[in-house]
């Protein structure tokens, strides 16, 4: 290892590399509540993509495991290293190449943070609008792991927000996938293959991003429901009204208490609200225009009593920042409340009402608990898990995935598999699926450094 050592410190700059004791403990894991913490061989800290590529060459000449890291922000353990590994953090490359405003998209490299983009692009009246609940998350992690979001239900999730890529092979070939152009016609589409693929087939150093227009008038309707079904029901119904949300979120009491009482959010509900409520429903709506936002506002009240709210409150501004903002930290309300997973299953908008049944019903099978919230706009449902004991917590998720799959979903909406939901995934997918995605695998990394254990032993 002396003489690699040695090399890729040549490629880098001796002080971007750390190895041994000198690799901080950060560098060891994700926010995965479940995937352990395992320090690295070493830690690189490449600033452009002839520096990755080079860096990958060795390390596939070497076999040397590679892991990825953008802000660490993940929840499936993608981002946990190996212990005789390497771990490329792209924190040094973190430059806002370009905002074009022409074309509405941004250049950025993978290491730029969600709030640096958003304030880069705030200037020019526009958004990236993939907002996965933290915004010091950067946008390499989002290529990785398809995050979402609530916003998804009007723009949609990474994927749909991600129009090209640069990215480095673990041959050390520079690759660039899509562009600027609005569509593409022109033999596979490596930008959605890689998207969502947790680091594993390649490491982007470039993404173009679609900016959409910031629209200035905004309103937050908090509608609460006596049962949590109508809830379920109710969304299929908003959807298809054509008010257009870009917030549709479902949150239980449990949840609902548990946020308030952190933040001390007061949001005007009574007592004896609060009291016969089950869960929330949070809609966002969003216009140019402020009347015609008034307008889309009282045809939103009036259809939640109709769907059976028991009440609906039009939130002032302060008070709506905030509860987004504490529902966006929903992960961190389960974390400190004690919830021994965090899990992100997503169902047919249509399928949530059964779903929820049926995780009810397996929750009190096993003396468990599951709470939580999710975006009911696009079906992902979030899920804060407490079950102490590891061996009933393994065979309660096994159920929960496989009752989302059975309802025509899949393990997880925007988190990703990593390495703890990896078990479940390869028993529960359909075998050919998982055979056709080794042979994709196989073909971008013969060699199998990247990120070696996840979503495939």
């Amino acid at each position: 290892m002396g003489d690699v050592t040695a090399r890729i410190a040549e490629i880098v700059g001796e002080r971007n590399l750390l190895s041994g004791d000198s690799v901080p403990d950060d560098y060891a894991k994700d926010e995965s509540l479940t995937v352990g913490a395992v320090k690295p061989a070493h830690v690189v800290k490449p600033a452009t993509a002839e520096e990755v590529a080079a860096v990958l060459a060795v390390a596939t000449e070497n076999g040397l495991p590679v892991t990825a890291r953008g802000s660490g922000s993940g929840l499936s353990g993608a981002a946990r290293p190996r212990e005789d590994g390497l771990l490329v953090s792209f924190e040094r490359m973190n430059a806002i190449v370009e905002v074009d405003t022409a074309n509405q998209v941004a250049v950025v490299q993978p290491g730029v943070t969600l709030s640096e983009l958003d304030e880069a692009t705030k200037e020019a009246g526009l958004a990236y609008t993939v907002y996965p609940g933290e915004l010091s998350a950067s946008v390499g992690g989002n290529v990785g792991t398809n995050a979402g979001g609530m916003r998804a239900v009007k723009y949609g999730v990474a994927r749909h927000n991600i129009v090209g890529l640069q990215a480095v092979l673990p041959t050390g070939e520079i690759i660039r996938t899509g562009g600027k152009t609005s569509k593409i016609s022109s033999g596979y589409d490596l930008t959605q293959l890689i998207i969502g693929s947790e680091g594993t087939l390649a490491l982007v150093t470039e993404v173009i991003v679609k900016l959409y227009p910031r629209l200035p008038h905004a309103a937050t309707l908090l509608a609460p429901f006596g049962d949590l079904d109508q809830v379920m029901r109710a969304v299929p119904e908003i959807i298809a009204s054509g008010l257009t949300p870009n917030i549709l979120e479902y949150i239980d009491n449990l949840t609902m208490a548990a946020i308030t009482y952190n933040e001390k959010l007061e949001l005007g509900v009574p007592e004896e609200v609060r009291n016969a409520t089950q869960a929330y429903l949070v809609v966002g709506l969003e216009n140019r225009d402020n009347d015609r936002l008034d307008g889309d506002v009282e045809r939103a009240g009036e259809l939640l009593g109709e769907l059976g709210a028991s009440d609906v409150y039009v939130l002032d501004g302060g008070s709506a920042r905030k509860l987004i903002e504490a529902r966006e930290k929903a992960f961190w309300t389960a974390k400190a409340a004690g919830a021994d997973d965090v899990i992100d299953v997503v169902v047919p908008r249509s399928e949530m009402p059964g779903f929820l049944a049926k995780v009810r019903e397996l929750a009190t099978a096993a003396e468990a608990g599951a709470i939580g919230c999710g975006h009911a706009g696009d079906g992902n449902v979030h899920l804060g898990i407490f079950c102490k004991d590891a061996e009933k917590r393994h065979r309660l998720l096994h159920d929960i995935f496989a009752a989302g799959m059975a309802a025509g979903g899949a393990i997880s909406g925007e988190h990703g598999i990593g390495q703890a939901k990896k078990d479940h995934f390869l028993a529960l997918e359909d075998p050919a699926k998982v055979a056709l995605l080794r042979r994709i695998k196989q073909a971008f990394d013969p060699k199998g450094i990247l990120n070696p254990d996840v979503l495939f032993d």
